[in-house]
């Protein structure tokens, strides 16, 4: 790993919590590994996660009907989408393997991750149609999925701890996750669930 470029995209809103002790402990430790590591933490950077004309810093190609899917691979082709966006973008081009780091949600990411996904990860950039789900424009970059979990793993149904982890693990390889990490990156991704003895996060 020496030499690689790591991107942390960290989502929680606490530092103390597992999530936060988890992204403090792969930052020293791929730190100490020789990978220089960046951490996009959303909610210290308070990001905005609604998808918005504001993304677009040009003039729109059809100013009567907003389409935000058409408007922003346009605006990414004329490189002229918002600064924050540029800036998530230019970390992941930079990037050798990206860890997403994020309690779950009911099944999925916390709305600030989704905001992000919908924001940086925009046609022209990531995708382009047709082949978007077999040709993606990320795989250079290895992604890692550590979600924690919102339950010890002894709980959550009737089933038992086995339904339980079926059906995270069922989830962790739906949308919004999947087209991320499977249908963008590389076909070698990681997934590592969390379950904590305890509720803090």
């Amino acid at each position: 790993m020496a030499g690689k470029k790591v991107l942390i995209v960290y989502a929680h809103q606490e530092p103390r919590s597992l999530n936060g002790s988890l992204k403090d402990v792969a930052v020293a430790e791929l730190s100490q590994q020789g990978c220089t590591v960046t951490v996009s933490d959303l909610y210290a950077m308070d990001f905005e996660p609604r998808a918005t004309g504001k993304d677009i810093t040009g003039t729109l190609s059809n100013p009567g009907f907003f389409n935000y899917g058409v408007e922003t691979h346009k605006a990414y082709e004329k490189r002229s989408l918002s600064s924050d966006i540029i800036e998530e973008q230019k970390k992941l081009q930079e990037a050798d393997l990206v860890i997403f780091q994020f309690p779950l949600y009911w099944f999925s990411v916390p709305a600030v991750l989704k905001g992000w996904m919908d924001r940086v990860l925009c046609q022209g950039f990531a995708f382009d149609f047709p082949g978007s789900y077999d040709d993606g424009f990320l795989k250079a970059a290895r992604p890692a999925c550590s979600p924690r979990l919102g339950s010890t793993e002894t709980s959550g149904t009737s089933c038992g701890p086995s339904s339980t982890a079926r059906c995270t693990s069922v989830d962790l390889k739906s949308l919004p996750l999947r087209s991320v990490l499977v249908l963008k990156w590389h076909p070698k991704k990681k997934e590592r669930e969390w379950w904590p003895p305890g509720r803090r996060g």
